[in-house]
């Protein structure tokens, strides 16, 4: 039963994201220490209707605040938003967009930058680009793939998790690729392969269900954008559900195949044993799953809530105040 309204929600909000995401923000996550300059890019901005584009700031526990709109063809600047920080931004056009700058980074500019412009009626938005302003050093993520859920439970199909985590700053963004072999690497399309997203703190994590009629037929890799870089992690064998081997300088052995009924073995390294009982880890991973698929079900009800409630905002911003 919980599959149900799940299933159902993710398709609205995938197609309210999507509705809201047209234009391309290259970066997840910005570090900056106090003092140095940053500069957040917005692409694909020639599909707008009309020449402005807009910059808003989202810091946590605070609401939407546009900065100022920056024209595509004559690069004047419009700030007469009251921004309290309006003086600190600047913005320029380039070649295939344009970008919202920062000379001199201060501690309260730690927030999210959206870009944002008219088409068709209704605001388009870019995904956001997080500013961390810290000393701390950026660390690329640990990225694992595991089988999610057996063929039994997903009508034939299978299903792959794969988890990026020990990362700094926190935030991701997943892709998954497949390859034939021999063959070239593709993306995988939408209408063979759904994906599901997940994140708690320290950690991210990306299911990706395969249809029945291409499991067998391709390796599949997942791939983590992270502003250390991007991290790959593919299986072994075309179907068969098992990782891939760990990187042997990476210190993180392979993970074990539930199915297979071997443990994975320990690292010499590390001091810790290999798992005694695969039944025990069979039933702890189909615990996992479960409590993924309720956390992803109370995700999706808040991002029905919050991009319902963006949508009123924007159609009483629209209508003006009431002339009676």
């Amino acid at each position: 039963m919980l599959f149900l309204p799940a299933a159902a929600l993710c398709c609205l909000c995938s197609a309210l994201v999507a509705m809201a995401a047209e234009l391309v923000q290259d970066e997840v996550t910005l570090t900056r220490r106090v003092g140095q300059s940053v500069s957040f890019s917005c692409g694909r901005t020639d599909q707008c209707d009309y020449d402005g584009i807009r910059w808003f700031q989202k810091k946590e526990k605070e609401t939407f605040r546009a900065i100022l709109d920056i024209h595509r063809g004559n690069s004047v600047i419009d700030s007469n938003y009251n921004h309290p920080q309006k003086a600190d931004f600047s913005a320029e056009n380039t070649q295939n967009g344009c970008l919202l700058k920062l000379n001199r980074v201060k501690l309260d500019h730690s927030a999210t930058y959206y870009c944002s412009c008219w088409k068709e009626g209704y605001y388009i938005f870019g995904p956001g680009s997080k500013l961390y302003v810290t000393d701390e050093q950026v660390v690329k993520p640990v990225v694992s793939v595991y089988p999610a859920a057996s063929r039994v439970h997903l009508g034939g199909g299978s299903s792959l998790l794969c988890v990026a985590s020990a990362m700094f700053p926190p935030g991701v963004r997943f892709s998954w690729k497949r390859q034939k072999k021999n063959g070239p690497l593709e993306d995988v399309p939408p209408a063979e392969g759904e994906q599901v997203e997940l994140r708690e703190p320290g950690r991210s994590a990306s299911i990706m269900v395969v249809h029945r009629l291409h499991q067998d037929t391709y390796r599949y890799s997942c791939y983590v954008k992270h502003e250390g870089g991007t991290v790959e992690a593919q299986t072994q064998d075309p179907g068969s559900g098992v990782p891939a081997p760990a990187d042997p300088g990476s210190g993180v052995p392979a993970p074990a195949d539930p199915g297979s009924g071997v443990p994975a073995p320990a690292d010499p390294g590390s001091g810790v044993p290999a798992p005694a009982d695969p039944g025990s880890e069979i039933f702890q991973s189909e615990c996992r799953v479960k409590l993924l698929c309720l956390l992803y079900t109370v995700l999706t009800l808040k991002s029905l809530l919050y991009c319902c409630g963006l949508s009123l905002l924007m159609v009483l911003r629209n209508k003006g105040p009431s002339t009676n």
